[in-house]
């Protein structure tokens, strides 16, 4: 199926590259043989089961404007266009609190590049933000296999240092100091709302609290 984006681009899917599950690792969601974007999915799923949040992968709006049928009870999509150009992966309630956040992978070793948002997902982070939302990145570092959440402000910082000449990266190390480093567990498999739990309780008592 042909997929084109709303300036008539061609989308070309990004080939998954999953390890094999008998690399003596500590464990990851790819040594359970998922990408982040399963591994987010089925945390969200645990959090959901247990009524704890709920928290969805939002769905891309396409046009279909090319359906094969090479069998009565089967149609084909054979072209259709992105509706929109996309926000964020995810977003639900937590605790009472509106969540935004999109989960990022690099295969850099020390830096997390800038490139791998656009500009428009920034702003709309920025923009519920700017509403009381808790917005955040999650950023994997496939090499060394670790995971981190990103809290809204620290991305928005170094974003906004790129358009001033700044780097177009975040330092790994950068990442460390600023972030919630987030361990793969067995269930939740991205245990992110603990790190939530943290930026919640560093807003209370300041003027404009969550």
């Amino acid at each position: 199926m042909t997929i084109h984006y709303p300036n008539g681009h061609q989308y070309h899917p990004r080939p998954s590259r999953l390890r094999h599950t008998n690399q003596l690792d500590s464990i990851s969601h790819a040594d359970r043989g998922m990408s982040l974007e399963q591994a987010v999915n089925e945390s969200n799923q645990y959090y959901r089961a247990r009524n704890k949040a709920v928290i969805h992968k939002k769905p891309t709006p396409i046009q279909i404007v090319d359906v094969s049928y090479p069998k009565r009870s089967a149609a084909v999509i054979r072209e259709a266009y992105f509706q929109a150009a996309s926000t964020t992966d995810y977003n639900g309630i937590y605790r009472g609190h509106y969540i935004d956040f999109d989960a990022k992978e690099t295969t850099n070793k020390t830096s997390f590049p800038l490139a791998n948002f656009h500009a428009h997902q920034i702003q709309h982070l920025r923009d519920c933000f700017q509403l009381g939302g808790i917005c955040f990145a999650l950023i994997s570092f496939k090499p060394s296999n670790e995971l981190f959440l990103l809290n809204g402000p620290d991305l928005f910082s170094a974003w906004d240092l790129q358009s001033q000449g700044g780097r177009k990266s975040i330092p790994k190390k950068q990442i460390t100091q600023k972030g919630y480093a987030l361990p793969y567990r067995f269930n939740p498999v991205i245990p992110y709302l603990d790190a939530v739990d943290k930026i919640i309780a560093a807003h209370k008592g300041e003027k404009n609290e969550f």
